[in-house]
């Protein structure tokens, strides 16, 4: 998806309410982190087990609670899986290839009965997984007031250019 294609979606789910901008909240950033831990081990328990299925999508959900911990830290609300990885890239800058794989993942796992998945493939994961909440969780740390509000500045300047 181009970056207008991107802007024009976040524009209507904006529009639709499913992306807004609130108070930034450390509560709720310190709940989805946790979150994020819990999916992690829970998702490394079910791989040890052999669930790999149920184990790619809780590696997904681990990257995408902590995903969402960054965005209530900058205080926006999104409840669009595809609207925060735009978000993550388009207004943090930050790479998403790793969330959008663990993503396509997760839905060909989950709902395609006919896709085969090796425990090699769902170790892969966890390491990008690992990285990922790790790369963030960093970034989370050193965001300072004034980065909150430059990236709501850069969240609003996209919405409104589509308004």
């Amino acid at each position: 998806m181009n970056s207008m294609k991107r802007a024009d979606f976040l524009a209507r789910m904006y529009q639709k309410k499913k992306i807004q901008l609130v108070n930034p909240n450390e509560n709720i950033k310190s709940a989805y982190l946790q979150r994020s831990e819990e999916s992690l081990s829970s998702a490394k328990a079910l791989l040890k087990i052999g669930n790999l299925k149920d184990s790619v999508a809780l590696f997904y959900y681990s990257m995408y609670h902590c995903l969402l911990a960054l965005m209530f830290r900058a205080g926006i609300k999104c409840e669009n899986h595809t609207a925060a990885i735009i978000i993550l890239k388009d207004i943090f800058g930050l790479d998403s290839r790793d969330i959008r794989k663990a993503k396509n993942d997760r839905v060909d796992k989950q709902y395609y009965v006919d896709f085969k998945i090796t425990e090699e493939e769902v170790k892969e994961t966890m390491l990008l997984a690992e990285d990922f909440i790790a790369d963030l969780r960093d970034f989370i740390e050193r965001l300072s007031e004034q980065d909150i509000k430059d990236y709501r500045k850069l969240f609003l300047a996209l919405i409104d250019r589509k308004n």
